[in-house]
């Protein structure tokens, strides 16, 4: 009797209805199994925010890369570069580096 009870009631023959069974077989299909399912989905949006900053990093290096080349294209600035970083000279100069006491790595000579 309990079952005969059980089909009377409205919910039961919506859940029982062949096309809600088939459509929730679908939904549940396709947001955990599907080769394209919603899981998978959220990873790859999730990388795609990832590459899109780190491409938007990129360009910013690229333009600040580009400022620098074009004041290097001056001699006088492609001059004072090489004399900064990498410490050229011209013949018969000498040069003097100078290195402040707040600049010097002091805690590693103990």
């Amino acid at each position: 009797m309990a079952l005969n009870d059980l089909k009377k009631k409205k919910w039961f023959g919506l859940v029982t209805n062949v096309y809600m069974l088939v459509l929730t077989a679908f939904v549940i299909w396709m947001v955990f199994f599907d080769t394209n399912s919603l899981l998978i989905h959220l990873e790859l949006r999730k990388q795609i925010k990832t590459l899109e900053k780190q491409q938007e990093f990129l360009r910013n290096e690229i333009a600040k890369d580009k400022k620098i080349i074009e004041k290097l294209s001056d001699e006088k600035e492609l001059e004072k570069f090489g004399r900064e970083e990498y410490y050229l000279k011209k013949k018969n100069e000498e040069i003097y580096l100078i290195e402040y006491e707040d600049s010097l790595d002091l805690e590693n000579k103990d």
